[in-house]
């Protein structure tokens, strides 16, 4: 169970949460790439839902980013204090950073103090510019700060194609403040620790971890409800150990992962270690019966197929795992 670090969290109310969080667990509630919208009055996809007591998370799509759910496919997370409200991802338009702060509003009169970019994906950083605005210190990775100063305006041009009228008022604007092992905030008597526990997904991934709930916003470190993307420079080999040596001790008890609805520690590890283990194994065995990559491309990965975005990424995570190991 989680610990309950203030009075003001009563024990009915962990138990109230608890139950939320189980019914996302449990599913068949997960979520769907084949629904466009769950929040048509808002550009958010979904409206944002208190998975503990004071965590609040708006589910994005597990779906490639498009116009119908405005780049809203990826979660966007907030943490409300006494002392003010630490937002996790920053929102992949101006607009719909607009959006999630309406809904901030909603929860809480606290002020908006820190935005976390998770990555320096789209998703994560192209809303700063309207969180710079409204004043709002922006804190990434160096290693995803230096991927936004290297592609920033390519990432800003692939969503302006998407977004079209959605993507008004968006400019790229760099985190302003940066660590590289871990930053410690201690905001109205919540203790938060941002992480950077190792090579995983994708350059400078972040995990935001509150030990005293028991509750980690994994970001990309951890997916279950679609398929995990593999980059051409993502080491799987590295991002297995990370998990193995570093997120692996930590397991907590209740997981927001960077896609798909809040879960638990067993459910983000089948859909990622496993899967990663899996498909390794799967293209060890065709190397070494003197495969190619042409051949790589069809290994069996019919275990995974009922995941969102199977289709899209399947055989591109395949070429590029072989491409990986190929020289291991």
């Amino acid at each position: 169970m989680i610990n309950v670090i203030t009075a003001r969290i009563g024990r009915h109310h962990i138990a109230a949460a608890s139950i939320g969080l189980a019914a996302f667990c449990a599913g068949p509630v997960g979520a769907s790439e084949d629904i466009a919208d769950q929040y048509p009055q808002s550009e958010l996809y979904s409206k944002p839902v208190e998975v503990i007591p004071h965590v609040f998370s708006a589910i994005g799509a597990t779906a490639p980013p498009t116009y119908e759910n405005a780049g809203h496919n990826n979660n966007l997370s907030f943490i409300v204090t006494d002392e003010g409200v630490v937002v996790i991802n920053a929102g992949a338009s101006a607009r719909l950073a607009a959006a999630l702060h309406e809904e901030i509003r909603r929860v809480t009169d606290q002020p908006v103090v820190l935005v976390i970019n998770e990555n320096g994906q789209g998703h994560a950083m192209l809303g700063n510019s309207y969180w710079r605005d409204q004043g709002v210190d922006i804190l990434a990775h160096v290693d995803a700060v230096a991927e936004t100063e290297e592609n920033g305006d390519f990432i800003l041009q692939g969503m302006q194609r998407y977004n079209r009228d959605k993507a008004e008022g968006t400019r790229v604007e760099h985190a302003n403040l940066t660590f590289e092992e871990g930053y410690d905030l201690s905001l109205g008597g919540v203790e938060i620790k941002v992480l950077h526990l190792g090579p995983a997904h994708d350059p400078g991934d972040l995990q935001v971890w509150i030990p005293a709930w028991e509750i980690m916003i994994t970001g990309d470190i951890a997916f279950h409800e679609r398929m995990l993307p593999i980059f051409e420079d993502t080491c799987t080999s590295c991002w297995l150990e990370t998990w193995t040596e570093k997120l692996e001790p930590l397991a907590p008890t209740y997981v927001i992962p960077g896609h798909g609805h809040p879960t638990n520690f067993a459910q983000v590890r089948r859909y990622t270690h496993d899967y990663l283990v899996d498909l390794r194994e799967k293209i060890g065995a065709h190397i070494e019966e003197g495969g190619d990559l042409a051949g790589a491309y069809y290994v069996d990965q019919s275990r995974w197929a009922h995941l969102d975005t199977f289709e899209e990424l399947a055989t591109k995570n395949a070429g590029r795992v072989f491409a990986e190991m190929e020289w291991e």
